[in-house]
Order: structure tokens, then C-alpha cells, then sequence
């Protein structure tokens, strides 16, 4: 089987397994996350922190936001430009929400596009060595690409659900593994 066929079955039965947390649990889990979060991050004020707002059955990561922002770091949003590039939009209280791709809203064009320093990275398929699979579009591989070619090197942290792990991600050569995964069970950073 092919790599790209191996991926999409990967994503496919582990965003099954996702889907089928109760949504009671998945917030629980959700805030379990966001107290795991505080054990591992270091937040510097100032910081700028690429978060989420979540779709379907993803983690719920609001909670995490608003506690790295009363911690003195900015917060912004990925918003999704055109079929190939999402830019991140910094998320202030009072500014208006409007639709920015794949069913979920963020701040609009008047907000400021910020470079993060860390990216919270939504993700369907994780390994223990950090490898992850997306949801298939690359929107995240090319914004890390776009900020290393800024000279960037933001912290990539992965956001999911232990049923979300699987002995090992198939590679490409454009993939580019997380520095640390936060799941309902832990931090967990990755090592070389």
C-alpha cells in the first residue's frame, strides 16, 4: 500500500475513534488538556501562541487559550486565505468573529497577522517519536514552512486524544514533527 493510501486510512479510523468520544468526556479530556498544557509551557509575556477553535470532534482548547492569555501571551487564530495558505490572525477580546474556513470562525482581515512562536497544532494521527498526520490539506506544513523561510522556528505542540495515537506515521519528506504532544493523559515532549 502506498504512503499516501496508508495515511488516509490512519486519519480516517482514528477521526472514527475520535468522533466517537461521548462529548461529555471530550471536554473533560478537553480540560485535562488544558491543565496538562500549563504543567510543560513556559509563557513568556509577549509570546505569541497559534491556537484553535475547534471543529467536529476535536479537543476543545478555548479554556487553554484564555489561560496562556491571562498569562500575559498573545493569542491568534489560523485563518484559511485561499486553498493553499492560512495566515494567523490575533484573537482580541471585542473584535468581531467571521467565518474563516472549515466551519469555524476567527478574527477578521482588520486584526493583526502575527508570526507565532508556538503553534498549538490540531492534528488526526500522532506517533511517539512526534510524527503526526493533518487532515490532508498541508495548510500547517506550509505556514511552518512559510515562518522557517522568515526565519522562524516556532515550537510545534500537537492537541488530540490518546485514541489518536498510532505506533508509527508514514513520512514524507515535507513533514515536520512536533516538538511535544498535550493529550488527556499528559505533556509529552519529543526527544532525537
Amino acid at each position: 500500500m502506498e504512503r499516501n493510501s496508508i495515511k488516509s486510512e490512519l486519519r480516517k479510523t482514528k477521526l472514527a475513534l475520535r468522533d466517537n468520544i461521548d462529548p461529555e468526556l471530550r471536554l473533560e479530556y478537553s480540560l485535562r488538556i488544558a491543565d496538562h498544557a500549563f504543567e510543560g509551557l513556559a509563557v513568556e509575556p509577549g509570546a505569541v501562541f497559534s491556537g484553535f477553535f475547534p471543529i467536529r470532534s476535536e479537543a476543545d482548547i478555548r479554556p487553554l487559550m484564555a489561560g496562556l492569555k491571562a498569562a500575559g501571551a498573545r493569542i491568534c487564530l489560523p485563518v484559511v486565505i485561499d486553498r493553499e495558505t492560512i495566515v494567523f490572525r490575533e484573537l482580541v477580546v471585542g473584535a468581531a468573529l467571521v467565518d474563516t474556513g472549515f466551519g469555524t470562525r476567527g478574527p477578521g482581515p482588520e486584526a493583526e497577522v502575527l508570526d507565532p512562536d508556538v503553534l498549538l497544532v490540531p492534528l488526526s494521527v500522532f506517533d511517539g517519536r512526534g510524527n503526526r498526520i493533518g487532515y490532508g490539506a498541508g495548510h500547517y506544513d506550509r505556514a511552518i514552512a512559510r515562518l522557517r523561510q522568515k526565519g522562524r522556528s516556532p515550537r510545534l505542540i500537537g492537541i488530540a486524544f490518546d485514541c489518536q495515537e498510532v505506533a508509527e506515521v508514514p513520512l514524507e519528506p515535507h513533514d515536520v514533527p512536533l516538538d511535544a504532544i498535550i493529550t488527556e493523559s499528559g505533556y509529552r515532549r519529543f526527544v532525537d
